[in-house]
């Protein structure tokens, strides 16, 4: 159950940052997944072939210009303090 949630997670993110059309998820019955494409009211048209559960999320998460990541004040502190660690190393 976990697994399917994965991959419609990375649906429900691809569809929030898709100007295309409407993306679905089909899963079937050997456990694979594949997407489909709706535009403007048409049949919905498979955009692969069926992938295992690793490789469609990783298709689905290269579709599209994905949201930069946000970082709080805390976060860029801590990284600036790694810099300067792994720098300090050298």
């Amino acid at each position: 159950m976990a697994r399917t949630t994965k991959a419609s997670n990375a649906v429900q993110r691809l569809k929030e940052r898709s100007t295309q059309g409407v993306y679905s998820m089909v899963t079937m019955a050997d456990g694979r997944f594949y997407l489909t494409l709706s535009v403007a009211g048409a049949a919905p048209v498979a955009v692969h072939e069926p992938l295992e559960i690793d490789a469609f999320v990783s298709f689905v998460n290269g579709l599209e210009k994905q949201a930069p990541k946000k970082a709080s004040k805390l976060d860029v502190a801590f990284e600036k303090k790694l810099q300067h660690a792994r720098n300090q190393d050298n």
